[in-house]
C-alpha cells in the first residue's frame, strides 16, 4: 500500500540530485581528468580487441567471436555510466530525471546481467575445447556460438525487468538527493518514503540466485578443465591450456568478486562509501582490465593486435590473412 503522505500526485518526486563524489572544484577537476583518460582508454583497448578479432581470419573462432562480443558490451557498459558521472564534476545541479534515473538503472544492471552470462558462455566454450576436443568443431560452431551470444544479451536485458519494475512502483515523496554517481537500487530504496522489506528481499534473492548460478557454472566448468589439464602428459600442453583459460579466470574474480560484495547481502548492509568504491572497480576499472588482461596473456591475440597496429600505421586495407 503506498503511504498516505504521497496520496496526492503532485508530492512525488520527479527528478533525482544524484551526490556523485563531493569535493573541492580542484578535486572535481582532478577526478574528471582520470576519468575521462580511463574512458578513453576502456574504449580504445575494447574497440582495439574487436578490429582484431574482425580483420584477422584467424580469430574467426568462437572462443574469440566470444572475446568480441564481450569487448562490445564493456563499451556500453562503461558508456552507461561514465560520461554522465564525467559531466556532474563539471556541473552544479546533477540532476536526473525520474524516467532518466531508471532508464540507466534499468540499462546498467541489463548490461551487467549480460556479462554474468557471457562469462558463463566463454566458461563453456573452454570447457568443451579443453574437456571435449573431439566433439567441440561440431556441438560450438560459429553459427552456435553467435546464437548464444546472442542469447545471452536477450536474457541479459529480460531478466532485470522484474526488480526495475518492483522499485519504480515504490512512493518517492523526498527528498531526493541520492547519495552515489548512479541509480543504484539500494540508494533508490533508501529514499522510498514507505518501507519496501518485501521489494528488498525479492532484488536481494534475484541478485544471490543470478550471481551465484552463474558463478557455480563457471567454477564448475573450470574446475573440470583443471582435472582435465592436469592429465595432459606434455609440460607444454599444461602450460598453453592454463594460459588459454587463465585471463578468463583473472576476469570472472575481478568482476565476481566485487558484485559479491554489493548486491548479494541487503541493501542496506553496506555503507556508502563502500558501495560508491566498489561499484566504481566493477563498473569502470574492470571494462578497462578487461582488454589488458585478453591482450598480455594470449599469444594469438597479441600477434593480431601488432598486425592490425601495421594496418593503421601504414594504411593498408587488406584483412589480416597472415
Amino acid at each position: 500500500m503506498r503511504s498516505p503522505r504521497v496520496s496526492n500526485h503532485s508530492d512525488l518526486v520527479s527528478e533525482f540530485i544524484l551526490l556523485g563524489f563531493p569535493c573541492t572544484w580542484e578535486i572535481q577537476i582532478l577526478l574528471f581528468s582520470l576519468f575521462s583518460v580511463i574512458y578513453v582508454l576502456t574504449l580504445t583497448g575494447n574497440l582495439c580487441i574487436i578490429c582484431a578479432v574482425w580483420w584477422d581470419h584467424h580469430l574467426h573462432t568462437p572462443m574469440y567471436i566470444l572475446l568480441a562480443n564481450f569487448s562490445f558490451l564493456e563499451i556500453w557498459y562503461v558508456t552507461s555510466t561514465v560520461p554522465n558521472m564525467l559531466a556532474s564534476f563539471l556541473s552544479e545541479t546533477r540532476t536526473v530525471s525520474f524516467s532518466g534515473c531508471f532508464l540507466q538503472f534499468y540499462f546498467f544492471f541489463s548490461m551487467g546481467t549480460t556479462e554474468t552470462f557471457l562469462l558463463s558462455a566463454m566458461a563453456f566454450d573452454r570447457y568443451l575445447a579443453i574437456c571435449r576436443p573431439l566433439h567441440y568443431p561440431t556441438i560450438m560452431t560459429v553459427q552456435r556460438c553467435i546464437r548464444m551470444g546472442a542469447g545471452c544479451w536477450v536474457c541479459g536485458f529480460s531478466s532485470f525487468l522484474l526488480p526495475v519494475y518492483l522499485i519504480s512502483q515504490l512512493p518517492f515523496c523526498g527528498p531526493n538527493t541520492i547519495d552515489h554517481f548512479l541509480c543504484d537500487p539500494g540508494p533508490l530504496m533508501k529514499l522510498s518514503c514507505a518501507p519496501a522489506p518485501a521489494t528488498e528481499i525479492i532484488c536481494a534473492i534475484f541478485n544471490s540466485v543470478l550471481i551465484f548460478s552463474t558463478f557455480l557454472f563457471i567454477t564448475s566448468s573450470y574446475t573440470l578443465v583443471i582435472r582435465a589439464v592436469l592429465r595432459v602428459p606434455s609440460a607444454e600442453g599444461r602450460r598453453k591450456a592454463f594460459s588459454t583459460c587463465g585471463s578468463h579466470l583473472a576476469v570472472v574474480s575481478l568482476f565476481f568478486g566485487s558484485i559479491m560484495v554489493m548486491y548479494v547481502s541487503p541493501t542496506t548492509g553496506n555503507p556508502t562509501g563502500v558501495q560508491k568504491i566498489v561499484t566504481l572497480f566493477y563498473s569502470v576499472m574492470t571494462p578497462l582490465f578487461n582488454p589488458l588482461i585478453y591482450s598480455l596473456r594470449n599469444k594469438e591475440m597479441k600477434e593480431a593486435l601488432r598486425k592490425l597496429f601495421r594496418i593503421v600505421r601504414f594504411g593498408q586495407r587488406q584483412p589480416l590473412k597472415n
